[in-house]
């Protein structure tokens, strides 16, 4: 109900100002360049709204306005056209200080008539008949009259200051929360106009073309809280208590509508003319089921893949920014409950999002003993895949094996595993640049964007192989489907290739697409050569249980070329099973390809 109490104050504070000039605004609905712009835009307009004004700005841009109005009546006009989407989002209240020179009406040959607006609630409708098509006026090639701009009455700073004087504390706190809503006031809302304040006023003062003074005057006051109170009015902000969910937070449900439960979220759609949808996060869980929720929430399809995400002990954060979406998520544990929110819209509308999503921040409070029940709305899978649009898995093109070749967490990998795509990943989480690609040799080396600590570095055995000797090949033989390698055992059955080409080794093994790019590991854990694709001679395709693996020679003899230092290899006898699986699984690493 916070909202509430400003919106009530804001509106105490615009009704309360002194019947002068000051109480005159008007909409300011376009600016164009160039006066022909001007003139077809007012033109159009005039067309829906009988109050239609123009004037050249000190900028030397020319605005089409409505009005003029009563502040308290402009706020209530801004908010009705705005969220009935027959004006532009960014419409705002101005108070016609840097008006210049009228050019429509064409010559100001008509007045201005002010709509009947009633400010009860906030509820107007200022539209009237849409105006009859205006005659065609046979206007002679002479210099139209000047036409005096409206006369904003202000004051002086020293006037300024003691109209300022006289404001109750709760007049001044709603100018507290209107700059800060607009994103120039940061700290607490206290009345007390110190440092802080007087800052975000001049900064306030400097975006809309007055004097930074940090005085604002009687009509910069209205002016101000007319904007925000058009905002909120236009959001539709209310506390919500989701007692299934066991959370309270104030969402614009002018904006968004709730829809269903699909747990963990309660759902809250667009309504009409809308670009936002609201998720409630409510689920039970520990530290491993929060952490699991973050690593869910990347993988979703509207939460793109770019932007900061922090993960703490007990919450985190995640912002994913696109050039078509963004959206941003928290959530936090407490008591075996993790409870949290997540916003999508469309970055055109970024401003005001960033708003509302200040809003959302600032009112989020879990409460109770209650979490979402995993079972609570039992569905076929045709009804859970429609309610669930826009939150299925984000899924790479293909995903391929590599290991670690260095310490620093450089991995090694097949060259298709990297071909035309716009992001490699290591491990699902970690952004990897491409090192080096080798189309001859068919491979490629990532470096990691961020630090990996490897568990185990492959060491390359480049000794004679021996034909009928036993490997393993840990490998994602089923891409990204499986959370670990998959073992593949088979032998080395020849030392070339089926042509006799040299650097390379024929294996007897039955291995997957996904499996290329993996090491190929003997008895002793060391590595004699990386997996290659699946390859056809010619246009006969190879039985399933023949493989090739590029040499260990050759592959060490490119890294080093790279200036990539590897480790020492260092045997001692064939490994226990167990072991030999841990060290082979532990160098080797999913490799993703996304669009």
């Amino acid at each position: 109900m916070m909202f509430a109490r400003w919106i009530l104050m804001g509106l105490m504070l615009v009704l309360a100002l002194p019947a002068m000039a000051q109480d005159r605004v008007w909409v300011q609905i376009e600016a164009q360049p160039s006066l022909t712009e001007a003139e077809t835009r007012a033109r159009a307009y005039a067309a829906l709204f009988p109050d239609v004004s123009g004037y050249q700005l000190s900028s030397d841009w020319y605005a089409v306005v409505l009005g003029p109005y009563g502040v308290a009546e402009g706020a209530a006009v801004l908010a009705n056209l705005r969220r009935e989407n027959l004006i532009p989002r960014d419409s705002f209240i101005a108070d016609g200080a840097n008006f210049g020179q009228a050019f429509w009406p064409v010559g100001g040959a008509q007045g201005v008539t002010v709509p009947d607006v009633t400010t009860s609630g906030i509820t107007v409708d200022p539209l009237l008949e849409p105006a009859a098509e205006p005659p065609v006026v046979d206007v002679p090639a002479v210099e139209a009259p000047v036409v005096e701009a409206p006369v904003a009455v202000d004051e002086t700073p020293d006037e300024a200051r003691r109209s300022e004087a006289d404001l109750p504390r709760a007049d001044r706190e709603a100018l507290q929360t209107a700059l800060q809503w607009f994103g120039f006031y940061q700290g607490g809302i206290d009345g007390a106009f110190g440092r802080g304040t007087r800052a975000s006023m001049g900064a306030w003062q400097d975006a809309n073309g007055f004097e930074a003074t940090g005085i604002l005057t009687t009509l910069q006051r209205a002016t101000l809280v007319a904007n925000w109170q058009a905002d909120i009015a236009e959001f539709g902000f209310e506390t919500v208590t989701d007692a299934e969910a066991g959370i309270e937070i104030s969402l614009p449900m002018a904006l968004v509508a709730f829809d269903t439960y699909e747990p963990p979220f309660a759902r809250y759609v667009p309504t009409a003319g809308s670009d936002m949808q609201v998720y409630l996060i409510s689920q039970p869980g520990d530290q491993a089921g929060l952490y699991a929720l973050y690593d869910l929430l990347q993988t979703l399809q509207i939460m793109p893949l770019t932007g900061e995400r922090e993960r703490r002990e007990k919450s985190f954060t995640i912002s994913g920014q696109s050039a078509t979406l963004h959206a941003f998520a928290y959530a936090e544990l407490s008591q075996g409950l993790v409870k949290g929110f997540m916003l999508t819209w469309d970055p055109a509308n970024g401003a005001r999002a960033e708003r509302a999503l200040t809003t959302m921040q600032t009112s989020f409070r879990p409460y109770g003993d209650r979490a979402l029940d995993p079972g609570m709305v039992p569905m076929d899978a045709g009804t859970k895949a429609g309610l669930l649009s826009g939150l299925e898995v984000r899924r790479p093109k293909l995903s391929r094996t590599g290991f670690f070749v260095a310490a620093d967490g450089t991995v090694l990998t097949t060259a298709e595993a990297v071909a035309s795509c716009g992001r490699v990943t290591i491990e699902r989480e970690t952004d990897a640049t491409v090192r080096l690609v080798d189309a001859d040799l068919g491979i490629a080396v990532l470096t990691p964007q961020s630090a990996i600590a490897p568990p185990v570095v492959a060491g390359f055995q480049i000794a004679a192989d021996r034909i009928g000797a036993g490997v393993v090949v840990p490998g994602y033989a089923y891409e990204d489907r499986l959370s670990a390698p998959v073992l593949t055992y088979g032998a080395i059955a020849a030392l070339e290739g089926l042509a006799g080409e040299t650097g390379v080794k024929r294996l007897s093994i039955t291995a997957q697409a996904g499996d290329a790019g993996g090491p190929v590991v003997d008895a002793t854990g060391a590595v004699l050569g990386m997996l290659l694709p699946q390859a056809t001679d010619g246009a006969q395709v190879l039985p399933n249980d023949v493989g090739f693996a590029l040499n260990a020679a050759v592959i060490t003899q490119r890294l080093v070329a790279d200036g990539i230092v590897l480790p020492p290899v260092t045997t001692a006898g064939a490994l226990p099973p167990e072991d030999l699986a841990l060290k082979a699984s532990g160098m080797t690493v999913l490799v993703s390809c996304w669009d």
